[in-house]
């Protein structure tokens, strides 16, 4: 996993064909408890980039404005640089697996 910045979310997302983003902050614990469950899924996953952003650090909160992010955890799938998801609140693994199975149009997920 990626820790995420505004300087480094742009090159991190359109490096990566499909790339799944976690907006947390450390004084949520519903995202503190999602961090096993995440390690699950990318472990499941190992296709998908993923990068964490901590909206609490620095002018990251910048960046949870510009993908409309109003609560956390918040998750958003992009492919080819291009939003085309995301999900909100903490989920276990194989609810995450599902959901962004379902975004790609995974049929044999």
């Amino acid at each position: 996993m990626t820790e995420l910045t505004t300087e480094t979310f742009d090159n991190f997302i359109s490096k990566n064909e499909l790339a799944f983003v976690d907006f947390w902050a450390d004084w949520c614990r519903p995202c503190l408890t999602m961090a096993p469950e995440l390690e699950i899924f990318a472990a499941a996953k190992p296709d998908i980039a993923i990068g964490k952003v901590n909206i609490n650090d620095g002018d990251n909160a910048t960046l949870a404005q510009k993908f409309d992010v109003r609560t956390i955890p918040n998750f958003v799938l992009f492919k080819d640089g291009t939003l085309i998801g995301s999900i909100s609140g903490a989920q276990t693994s194989d609810s995450l697996l599902e959901k962004v199975s379902s975004l790609l149009g995974d049929e044999n997920d």
